[in-house]
């Protein structure tokens, strides 16, 4: 069961960076409209993290098994993959960012009707990511690519091996309580952070609705029935969603929630400011776990971060309402702890690094523009440093 798990586990980074980047998609889309950014500038923000996103090394690269990484090495993950844009946000607009991308994930799997919905998820933010870029063939096949090569690895695997990818992911969030508005207003957020079960809705698809119990003899012939009151109000799911590369996925889990202009704030929870010290500790890079600095985080760790140059004025984006607030926010979230020192031999297999270096090579971003030096013009960094 251990070996099946850990063998799971090394099959898990795909699905995570694909759904999280999804959400980050929505919410910055949602946000470009929401401040009125012009449509051309707005495209090209989308179109060049889609871009970078999709790379062909990079996705096959993020196929190859390997371990899940760290809260702290994923989000240095977005907060490289988010400077291949014009556009940029301060540190408080991009923590406003991730923890909306990883609530709304953590959301999704856990409402998962069955573990392989979980890969329905998936491919409704592709759909979603593919309407983004309908206008780019390019950029929908390399989208296409990655749906072919997830219905590849994962379209054959077990209820039994996607319920250890389901876990996975949601040891993965289960540290994570940060309260979303639009899951407040929704009711499926409680104050504390913690997301409510539904008691109501279709079950998941062939499985009968529950209120019946059959009892077996030792023959496996059915002898008694007995019914109970579950207190739900459930439904026969109608059909299963499509698991092709076009089709109707039926679950609407993963589809952009955003898509009604509405403001969507964030706040950490009483049960989580608590445990900031547990929380930030656990963000720090694992001493024991040098292999989470494998390849990936490699290639989107190695990008260099250029000044902008070229006519084109970038612009910055706020996720929140006001410059006021974004400031307030960034004054009230709590601080890191240091972290200890992990020394890294990272000497070995040149031939390895010199690989790195020719696909980190693709993720190169030319023509950028030129940042102006007041509060209003200049764009902070969209990612900053940790």
């Amino acid at each position: 069961a251990l070996l099946s798990f850990f063998i799971m586990s090394m099959r898990t980074l795909p699905l995570l960076f694909l759904n999280l980047g999804g959400e980050m998609l929505y919410i910055l889309d949602q946000r470009l409209r929401a401040q009125n950014i012009p449509g051309d500038k707005a495209r090209r923000v989308l179109h060049d993290i889609i871009s970078t996103m999709f790379n062909k090394n990079f996705i096959e690269e993020l196929f190859k098994p390997q371990e899940l990484y760290s809260k702290k090495a994923l989000r240095t993950i977005y907060d490289r993959l988010a400077h291949a844009s014009i556009m940029r946000l301060n540190q408080a607009s991009m923590d406003k960012l991730y923890d909306l991308m990883t609530m709304a994930l953590k959301y999704q799997v856990l409402l998962c009707p069955r573990p392989k919905d979980v890969l329905l998820v998936t491919f409704n933010h592709l759909d979603a990511i593919k309407g983004f870029i309908r206008d780019n063939p390019a950029l929908v096949h390399l989208v296409d690519e990655t749906s072919r090569q997830l219905i590849e690895v994962y379209g054959s695997l077990s209820a039994g091996e996607f319920q250890l990818i389901r876990q996975t992911l949601l040891t993965f969030f289960q540290d994570l309580h940060i309260r979303v508005s639009i899951f407040l207003k929704d009711k499926v957020q409680n104050s504390n952070g913690r997301f409510v079960l539904p008691v109501s809705g279709p079950v998941p698809w062939e499985t009968e609705v529950p209120g019946l119990i059959r009892m077996f003899n030792h023959k496996g012939e059915e002898v008694k029935r007995a019914e109970f009151r579950h207190g739900g109000n459930y439904v026969a799911a109608l059909k299963e969603g499509s698991f092709e590369l076009y089709g109707d996925r039926v679950l609407k889990l993963g589809t952009n929630m955003y898509s009604v202009n509405r403001p969507v704030e964030t706040h950490t929870s009483g049960a989580s400011k608590n445990l900031a010290s547990q929380t930030q500790q656990s963000l720090a890079p694992n001493p024991l776990a040098k292999e989470e600095l494998n390849f990936l985080a490699k290639l989107m760790g190695g990008m260099e971060i250029k000044k902008p140059s070229g006519p084109e004025p970038g612009f910055r984006l706020n996720l929140f309402t006001t410059d006021e607030e974004e400031e307030q926010a960034a004054h009230t979230r709590p601080e890191e702890l240091p972290h200890e020192v992990v020394n890294i031999q990272a000497t070995q297999d040149q031939q390895r690094n010199q690989e790195l270096a020719r696909i980190m090579g693709e993720f190169e971003v030319t023509d950028q523009p030129r940042w102006s030096a007041s509060k209003g013009d200049d764009l902070l960094a969209m990612m900053d440093e940790l």
